[in-house]
Formats: C-alpha cells, sequence, structure tokens
C-alpha cells in the first residue's frame, strides 16, 4: 500500500464500508468540503485488488473538486467505489446498505451515477439516504447524467478547434472517440449531426454497432483509435490512456474527452504541452453530469433547463484556462488546476464572515 499513499493529496476523510450479509465492500474518499458538500458519483468495479480500488477512488475524489471548481458549483470533491462485478453483486440489500454507509457522513459526500452503476440504483441507494442523486426521472432525479456530459463534451471540442484552427466548426473536420457508452455514443450523434467524419471503437461489439451505420464513421480496433491519424482524439472509457507510449503515437492536435483521469501521471498533461497538443483538462469538459445532479439539489428542485444552461458554459471556461495556460507559459492541466484553486481559495475563505445561526 505505500505506493498508494502517495495519492493521500490532501483528502479530508476516507471511509471503509463493509457489510457481509449483502456482499458490500466500499470505499468512499471525500476530498474536500471548502466550497461545499463534496459530491461525486459511485463506481462499481472489479478492482484487481483493495489497492488498486483505494488508489482510483483517491484520484478520482480529488479530480471532482477541481471540476466542481471549474464547473462554479458550491460543491467539493468526493468519490466512491464498490468494488466487485456489478452483474453479480448487485442487489436491493447492497445498494441499500451502501445507501445506509452514506447516510453515516451526515451529508458530507452526495454520490450519483458513474461506471456500474444506473439511476435505477440510485434510486434504491435514495430510500437509505437523502444524499443521492441521478435516480430515475420517476422517482424524482435527473435520470442519466450522461447527457449534459456528452453536450459539455462536444462543446468544449468546438471551443478547443476555435482556439487551434481559428473556428469552431467540426464539419469535415475528422474526430476519433474512443469508448462508445452512454457518453462517447451521444458525442458521436452531435459530431454526425454537424458533419464531421468520425473513426470509433469500443471493446463492446454491441456499442460499436450501435453507431456504425451513421454516416460518416468508421471503426477500427481499441488498440487504434488513439493513434489514428485525425484533428481531433476523444477518449471516453476509462482513465490512464495518456503516457509516454501513447503520446508517442498520438497524430491529432486537441484530446478532448468524457473520460476521467486520463493523464496516467500528472507529468504526461506536460508531456501533451511539450508535444503541441492542446489537451482540454477532463474535468472540466466533462462536468455536465456534475452540474445536472448538483442542480438536483437547488431550493427550488430540478430543472433541465437551469442544468443545460449551466452545462453550456463549459466551454466558456475551457476558454478561460487556454488564455491562462498561454499568459503565463503552462500546460492546460497546470492552468486548470490554477483556476480551481484560486476559485477555492476566495470562495471557501468567506468562512470568516461569521454567520448568525438559523
Amino acid at each position: 500500500m505505500q505506493g498508494t499513499f502517495a495519492h493521500f493529496d490532501g483528502h479530508e476523510q476516507v471511509v471503509f464500508g463493509n457489510d457481509e450479509a449483502t456482499g458490500l465492500r466500499c470505499i468512499i474518499a471525500i476530498h474536500s468540503t471548502a466550497l461545499g458538500p463534496s459530491l461525486g458519483g459511485t463506481r462499481f468495479w472489479p478492482y484487481e485488488d483493495d489497492e488498486d480500488a483505494l488508489l482510483d477512488v483517491l484520484r478520482l475524489s480529488k479530480a471532482m473538486t477541481l471540476k466542481a471548481a471549474c464547473a462554479g458549483l458550491d460543491h467539493g470533491g468526493g468519490k466512491a467505489v464498490i468494488i466487485g462485478d456489478p452483474a453479480e453483486l448487485r442487489s436491493e440489500g447492497l445498494l441499500r446498505a451502501y445507501g445506509r454507509v452514506i447516510a453515516s457522513l451526515g451529508g458530507r459526500y452526495v454520490t450519483a451515477c458513474d461506471i456500474g452503476t444506473t439511476p435505477a440504483d440510485m434510486a434504491i441507494v435514495q430510500r437509505e439516504t437523502h444524499w443521492a442523486t441521478g435516480a430515475d426521472p420517476v422517482e424524482g432525479g435527473s435520470g442519466d447524467s450522461g447527457i449534459l456530459t456528452a453536450v459539455g463534451v462536444y462543446l468544449s471540442m468546438k471551443a478547443a478547434a476555435e482556439a487551434v484552427y481559428g473556428s469552431g466548426e467540426l464539419g469535415g473536420r475528422h474526430v476519433a472517440v474512443q469508448g462508445l457508452g452512454k457518453v462517447g455514443r451521444r458525442l458521436v450523434e452531435h459530431l454526425v449531426d454537424e458533419g464531421a467524419k468520425v473513426t470509433v471503437a469500443d471493446v463492446v461489439p454491441t456499442a460499436v454497432e450501435r453507431v456504425a451505420e451513421l454516416p460518416g464513421v468508421e471503426v477500427v480496433g481499441a488498440e487504434d483509435v488513439l493513434a489514428v491519424d485525425a484533428e481531433i482524439v476523444s477518449p471516453n472509457a476509462l482513465g490512464g490512456v495518456w503516457h509516454p507510449d501513447s503520446i508517442a503515437t498520438l497524430q491529432a492536435s486537441i484530446v478532448c474527452g468524457g473520460a476521467n483521469n486520463q493523464l496516467a501521471t500528472e507529468e504526461d498533461g506536460e508531456r501533451l504541452h511539450e508535444r503541441g497538443v492542446l489537451y482540454a483538462p477532463d474535468y472540466v469538459v466533462n462536468a455536465g453530469g456534475v452540474i445536472n445532479v448538483a442542480d438536483e439539489l437547488h431550493p427550488a428542485g430540478h430543472s433541465p433547463e437551469r442544468a443545460r444552461r449551466r452545462a453550456e458554459v463549459i466551454p466558456r471556461t475551457l476558454s478561460q484556462i487556454i488564455d491562462v495556460a498561454r499568459a503565463e507559459g503552462v500546460s492546460t492541466e497546470v492552468a486548470a488546476i490554477r483556476v480551481a484553486e484560486r476559485r477555492i481559495a476566495t470562495i471557501g475563505a468567506l468562512t470568516r464572515f461569521r454567520l448568525p445561526l438559523s
């Protein structure tokens, strides 16, 4: 576990949950509550071991702090993982036991869907805690967060193209999309509607089949898609895809995708920068989903229109980050961190104004 401890980076709290009767084994990481209650999805995944799960939740929760700050939300960053194969372990009992673990944190952590969990799962978790979002609309939730995530990635791609090529038009440009899940599939549809040439890949054949017949779509192997001779590459699967080997074979000028933690290490953001690649930080461009679920906590209740308006501001934030990077001579990854940290320092410091008890 020694290597994993290096990823404890200002985390406020890490909670391990276990319920032998249902098979629940989970980890909840609260990175920051400086801006408000921590918010982040629950990933249900068959990790190789507990150390792998802990490493993932620590990295993801820190990224959520940056994501919430850049998105202008009054939330900090948190994340949770349930260890195991959801196809084998998912049950009402396990999800309700997990909801009770969340409830025990008293509102310091608010959860939502992530890889391996669904709006139907969140509806069950909500039966044990108020601090779960993203349930089915029939249950009073905001539903599939992938819709606004895809919108944010697509609009950010246009902003990145504007910065690199002088035009945000994607019609006629070549975009390679890795991962065709609930975000990648919708992103491909947006790109096709605009007239882009799209190369796609996914390890799941049925996911490829859903988009393969769309006009302008070509299919390549999952191991080849990041090195396609395209102008833009969009990772929308699991993280850690950018490392020295993949960066060396990258041909695109822009990287803009919805996958979390795309950089294997912080140094890989600098490597992309040195290659002259505009990297759109993942936690900036994929914030549409967290904006959607955070809107459920609005005093007036969830408004799809309000959530979409906030998601449509994401490309403006990306453009600001690109401007900071160019003005300060740093990578976009460093610039995004600076933008987030400046907001946290400013808004988090408002606690010095003591308010009367309500």
